[in-house]
C-alpha cells in the first residue's frame, strides 16, 4: 500500500519535512518538523509548523504519530507544539537516551533532568514494527551521523534522516559526540540492501554546485549508482578515511546548541525561570 507523502521545506535550515499519511483511514505521521528560530533575537515562531498544522486539518488527516529521525544539531523540533495543536504520540529511537546523558553533562542539565527517553511517548527499537492507518512501517537504527539515528520504512518509502543526502551531495557528518564514520558505512550498507525502487526521502537538502534546484527525494538504485560519497564499489575503508578528513574542516552548525538542548527535551523549551523568561544555554569552548 502507498502512502501520500506530503514535504515540507524550511528553507533557513534546508530542512525537509514531511507528512505521511494513509490515503484510506487519512491517519498520517509527521516527521521531523521545524520550529522557527531567530537566533539574534532569541524568538521562537510557529510558521513553518503551522503550515503543517493547515495541511493536516485541510485533508482531514489524524495524527497518530510524530516521529523524529535523531536528535537534530540543525534545527528546533516543532514536535511538542504539534502534539499540542493536533495530538500524536511522539517517538524517536531507543537509543536517544545515550545522547541525551552525553549533552546533559556538556550543558550541566543537573540531576533533575531525566536522561532515560521518558520527554518521548515511544522508543522505537531496532526492526520495531508500527502502523500507520493500515500501512506498515518499521524503524531501522541506522547510526553514524549520531549513535541513535533512525530511518522509517513506510511503504515504499523510507526516510533516512541526516544518514544520506541526494547523490550529488553525499553523507552526513560523523564528527559529533557519538559520531562514527565506519557505523555510518554500514548503516548506509544497509539502506542499500533495500529493494533498488526503494524512494529515499531526504531531511536536507544544501544543494550541490551541481544543482539550482532544492529535491528530496531519491532512490536506492540512484544512491548506489551516483552518490558522490559511497556509491557502489567504494569500500569501507576508503569512505571512512574520506568521512574523517572531511569532518576535520567543518565548522560546528550554527544552531546546534539551541537545538540540542530544546530537542533532548522532545521539542518542550526550557522551563521559566523565576522572573518569567526562558534561556538557552551556550556552553563555551565546548565544541
Amino acid at each position: 500500500m502507498s502512502a501520500t507523502i506530503q514535504p515540507f521545506f524550511d528553507s533557513a535550515t534546508s530542512t525537509y519535512s514531511y507528512v505521511v499519511s494513509d490515503p484510506q483511514t487519512l491517519c498520517c505521521a509527521i516527521i521531523d518538523p521545524v520550529l522557527d528560530y531567530d537566533a539574534a533575537a532569541g524568538r521562537i515562531g510557529h510558521a513553518s509548523a503551522r503550515r503543517i498544522v493547515d495541511y493536516v486539518r485541510e485533508q482531514g488527516l489524524a495524527v497518530e504519530w510524530l516521529l523524529e529521525t535523531h536528535l537534530h544539531a540543525d534545527h528546533l523540533s516543532a514536535s511538542a507544539w504539534l502534539k499540542g495543536e493536533l495530538g500524536g504520540r511522539l517517538a524517536i529511537g531507543a537509543n536517544t537516551t545515550r545522547v541525551q546523558r552525553t549533552f546533559a553533562g556538556l550543558l550541566n542539565l543537573g540531576g533533575s533532568f531525566p536522561c532515560d527517553g521518558s520527554q518521548f511517548d515511544h522508543l522505537f527499537e531496532d526492526g520495531e514494527r508500527f502502523f500507520i492507518g493500515e500501512l506498515e512501517a518499521e524503524a531501522l537504527h541506522t547510526p553514524g551521523h549520531t549513535p541513535a539515528c533512525m530511518t522509517y520504512r513506510i511503504g515504499d518509502a523510507a526516510f533516512v534522516g541526516d544518514t544520506l543526502f541526494m547523490p550529488d551531495y553525499g553523507t552526513a557528518r560523523c564528527d559529533f559526540p557519538g559520531g562514527d564514520a565506519r557505523q555510518l558505512y554500514r548503516s548506509i550498507q544497509r539502506l542499500f540492501a533495500l529493494p533498488e525502487e526503494t524512494r529515499l526521502f531526504m531531511c536536507h537538502d544544501y544543494l550541490s554546485a551541481h544543482r539550482e534546484e532544492h529535491a528530496h527525494e531519491t532512490t536506492v538504485a540512484r544512491q548506489r549508482q551516483d552518490n558522490v560519497h559511497v556509491h557502489d564499489g567504494v569500500d569501507e575503508e576508503t569512505f571512512v578515511s574520506m568521512r574523517q578528513q572531511r569532518d576535520a574542516t567543518l565548522h560546528a552548525p550554527a544552531l546546534i546548541w539551541p537545538s540540542i538542548q530544546v530537542n533532548v527535551r522532545g521539542g518542550v523549551l526550557p522551563e521559566e525561570e523565576d522572573n518569567g523568561v526562558r534561556y538557552l544555554r551556550i556552553p563555551l569552548d565546548r565544541m
